[in-house]
């Protein structure tokens, strides 16, 4: 073991459904507005844009049900349902024919959001890192094997907040299908296995406050339950 000046990072980790496992994170990457309806409420035209990405660190993750802290220098916290794909193999200049085979395994996220902060860092050309990376913005229920569920390439996803339903569509109507993120995504990274993709959410985000409960939902997997305190 290498004689470490500090105490290692924990590794990041999800749970697997039906026992104790975890699987180990290694990066997150997210594709930005991968559904029309959402791409239009943003401002933006779907039809001109090719898929593009950020990424948020592994210990943003928020798992196991945990509240989220209400987080500081915001007025105006988004949620974002969203089908997250684990990988369980990896590589560069993957074909969309070959990408499924990297899947291990599927669940439900929730990409909260910083709105202000975005739209201010948009108007000034800036990176949106803190208005996407902030601590516990990566929201990740439990992960169930693709064995399990088989390729998931539709289905109903929805979002309530505190039991009234404020997203809801088909995967299906992704414009980029989960295969075409991966083999995108791999032109500019080379992927490996433990990597998490949030592959974008509906139309329907909004704000949510302290003592709001957030639901979201897809057909097949574990809801994916978070407090705001």
């Amino acid at each position: 073991m290498p004689d470490f000046v500090i105490p290692p990072a924990t590794v990041s980790s999800l749970p697997v459904a039906g026992g104790s496992r975890r699987f180990p994170v290694r990066r997150i990457y997210c594709v930005g507005r991968n559904f029309a309806d959402h791409a239009r409420e943003m401002g933006h035209d779907p039809d001109r844009e090719p898929p593009f990405f950020f990424s948020k660190p592994t210990d943003a993750l928020l798992t196991d049900g945990a509240d989220l802290p209400y987080p500081p220098q915001t007025r105006d916290l988004h949620f974002e349902a969203e089908l997250v794909v684990a990988l369980g193999a990896g590589g560069a200049d993957i074909a969309p024919g070959d990408a499924q085979g990297l899947i291990w395994g599927y669940a439900v996220g929730n990409d909260f959001t910083r709105r202000d902060l975005q739209a201010a860092a948009k108007k000034a050309g800036r990176p949106w890192d803190l208005a996407k990376g902030f601590d516990l913005s990566a929201a990740c229920g439990t992960l169930h094997p693709v064995g399990e569920t088989g390729p998931i390439n539709g289905g109903r996803i929805a979002l309530s907040v505190d039991g009234a339903l404020r997203q809801e569509s088909d995967l299906s109507r992704m414009i980029w299908p989960v295969a075409d993120v991966i083999a995108h995504l791999s032109r500019s990274v080379r992927l490996a296995a433990g990597d998490l993709i949030f592959t974008g959410t509906p139309a329907g985000v909004g704000a949510v406050t302290r003592g709001q409960v957030v639901t979201v939902e897809i057909d097949g997997l574990t809801p994916l339950v978070t407090r705001i305190v």
